[in-house]
């Protein structure tokens, strides 16, 4: 990439494709222009422009204006634009002059005397001119005299994907790194000189880089410790940053900004550094002495290296992980539609093997050669399994996918899409259809999970026992309370944050317990329709079986003990016990003894393991607090009513017959 700073020295272009802004952040909405420049400059064998002004143009409009707070400093875009593919970066001066250009008179003077362009490529609500006068009507107007074409990015495209600099400025603001880096499409960087500093680190052991910023109206984040990556002469390094006044060793108030690289001890001073901000390790503190500022920054540097080991680099897009346990009739039948149905170039298939004892493993590697196999020493069930293969799975997104699966074309791009344009969505699944009665819907999970009042959970298209016919009826986008684990799209990182899987669960409702860690922490999960599949049900475990009604009965409680609001639980959680022993009564008048005895084995475990299960209640909202990315959002897909009632007394058997779902039709 070619870097110019003065307008008047520009060299003639080649067909030129150009687009122009300020570009605060570089963010997804940016880099969606910047891919369609440079589509249209292969097709025409031109050059790529991007055209940005410096300073900020609210710097020179409102010089008063304080409150300015910049994502991006000059240094910044050109280190972010480095690597794009853009064949070129113009920085424009914006001085009190431009600002006063009429609209007529920037494009004849400014875009077609400097660029003569062939394509100007810029978003739907693009302004331009004194006053802002200028629109892309005006703009399209001068097309046929000047020889050039307007394309438009279209107000859905960029309502799909831009994301606005001022919610990246809040999340920022907060401390919510992650979800501030989702938003831009990279880690929030700072870029700067090293200078010198008191050196007090060296004496701790944790000798720091102090850096000066080249803006001082860049937004800094808040005070305290952050994983970070560093980029020092073309080569990256991890480390730990510091944001603060360093209240244990001085009094003086000022603000530093200094990095820790590990396993680095060059001298740097007066060199130009980058650090990436990765995550928020913690808040500012003042320590009694340096032996106790020592003894955290140890502890600090292991939260750091565990940190960035979760969001390492070297990631797929997405990863299709099926668990296995003694499946090789499932994965002879099915395997061969996963394979055939999905992107190979773009996405990784991979067997965790949860202990099998069968020749499963031993097909897949006669079979598919290619397929990566995850072993695991002993069945630790769905949630164990899971938990296990993810921490060796390195991608973007997982979809966990049941070995009794069919899939169909194209089924995985976009359950993927939409994650990728809506990042307060943590989770997705697709259509789940019976295979044996390819017009139903399929118990495990059907149109998206909802949950009733009382905490039993149901879904769109299939309410207990009762599974509808598929007319189109749920054919929206929806957001709802819970997905299945027969077919999840979800967030890699986001699942390490939450813990992944309670293990304690090993199987059944684990995915809803994820779910509702979710949504407490303010994401959405989210029904896609127009992803398909084929769920066998009951594959690996009959839905009449008394193991998975005592793990259904048992997790349904473990479910409400760990997530339910306090005041609700404490009469819903004594009516649910009574509830159960009236199932009891079900199960024996219609002679299912043994699914009887499985209800009373799940009393008894809980009974056994309250004060374990409860202790999880701290957990879960410490961690929800921690990875906030919105207000608490379990109101929406749940049922104001009882299903039980619903169902029993007043024989309402479809979803449709219901009236009190708090829900949305589109996320």
């Amino acid at each position: 990439m070619q870097i110019h700073h003065d307008i008047s020295n520009l060299p003639s272009f080649r067909s030129a494709v150009i687009t122009f802004g300020s570009f605060d952040g570089l963010h997804l909405g940016h880099k969606e222009i910047f891919e369609e420049m440079k589509v249209l400059a292969g097709q025409c064998e031109g050059e790529s422009i991007v055209v940005t002004f410096e300073p900020h143009p609210r710097q020179v409009i409102y010089p008063n204006d304080r409150s300015l707070r910049l994502l991006s400093s000059k240094e910044e875009k050109m280190h972010l634009l480095q690597n794009s593919g853009v064949d070129h970066l113009v920085f424009c001066p914006f001085s009190v002059e431009f600002s006063q250009l009429l609209p007529d008179e920037y494009i004849t003077n400014f875009i077609i005397k400097r660029f003569h362009p062939r394509y100007i490529v810029i978003g739907y609500d693009h302004r331009f001119g004194l006053n802002r006068g200028g629109n892309i009507d005006f703009l399209k107007s001068y097309e046929e005299e000047y020889d050039f074409e307007v394309i438009e990015i279209e107000q859905q495209i960029i309502e799909k994907i831009q994301i606005s600099s001022t919610r990246i400025r809040n999340y920022l603001q907060k401390g919510n790194i992650s979800m501030a880096n989702k938003l831009l499409g990279h880690a929030y960087p700072l870029v700067g000189k090293v200078v010198e500093g008191h050196r007090i680190g060296e004496r701790l052991g944790y000798p720091t880089a102090n850096i000066a910023l080249s803006n001082s109206l860049k937004l800094i984040p808040p005070e305290g410790v952050y994983a970070v990556r560093v980029e020092l002469e073309g080569k990256r390094y991890d480390g730990m940053l510091y944001i603060g006044t360093r209240p244990t060793v001085t009094s003086d108030g000022k603000r530093s900004i200094e990095v820790h690289i590990f396993d680095f001890s060059d001298d740097i001073y007066g060199k130009q550094i980058c650090v990436e901000i990765i995550d928020f390790i913690r808040k500012d503190m003042t320590f009694q002495n340096l032996e106790e500022l020592r003894h955290q920054l140890d502890l600090d540097k292991r939260d750091v290296q565990t940190s960035l080991s979760e969001t390492s680099i070297n990631t797929v897009k997405a990863a299709v992980v099926i668990l296995n346990y003694n499946g090789l009739n499932h994965l002879q039948k099915f395997l061969p539609t996963v394979f055939r149905c999905t992107n190979q170039a773009k996405y990784q298939v991979i067997i965790a093997d949860n202990g099998s004892t069968d020749e499963s493993v031993k097909w897949i590697a006669e079979t598919y050669p290619e397929c990566r196999v995850i072993q695991i020493e002993h069945n630790k069930g769905f949630a164990g399994g899971y938990n296990e293969a993810l921490k060796l799975t390195n991608a973007e997104y997982y979809l966990l996918l049941n070995s009794d699966v069919e899939v169909t074309n194209h089924w995985l791009e976009p359950l993927v899409d939409f994650l990728e344009s809506n990042p307060l969505v943590g989770a997705c699944q697709p259509k789940i259809k019976s295979l044996d009665h390819r017009d139903n819907f399929e118990y495990a999970g059907a149109a998206g999970g909802l949950m009733d009042a009382l905490g039993y959970p149901f879904c769109q298209g299939r309410i207990l026992s009762e599974v509808e016919e598929d007319c189109g009826q749920y054919d929206e986008i929806k957001e709802v309370f819970w997905v299945t684990g027969a077919a999840m799209c979800l967030r890699a990182e986001l699942f390490h944050k939450l813990k992944g899987f309670d293990s304690d669960f090993f199987a059944h409702m684990e995915e809803i317990d994820l779910c509702w860690r979710m949504k407490q922490a303010g994401y959405q999960v989210a029904y896609i329709p127009n992803s398909v599949v084929y769920h066998k049900g009951g594959g690996t475990l009959s839905y009449l079986s008394p193991r998975k009604t005592y793990l259904n009965f048992r997790n349904g409680l473990s479910l409400l003990l760990k997530n339910e609001k306090g005041l609700k639980l404490l009469w819903l959680f004594p009516l649910r016990l009574v509830l159960d022993w009236i199932a009891v009564v079900r199960f024996l008048v219609v002679r299912e003894g043994g699914n009887a005895l499985a209800v009373i084995k799940a009393h008894g475990y809980m009974i056994a393991n309250f004060l374990r299960s409860w202790s999880k209640r701290k957990e879960v909202l410490r961690i929800s607090n921690k990875h906030r990315v919105d207000k608490d959002n379990t109101a929406t897909g749940r049922y104001q009513g009882s299903i039980i009632w619903e169902f029993f007394v007043l024989g309402k058997k479809r979803y449709a017959d219901l009236s009190r779902i708090q829900s949305k039709s589109a996320v």
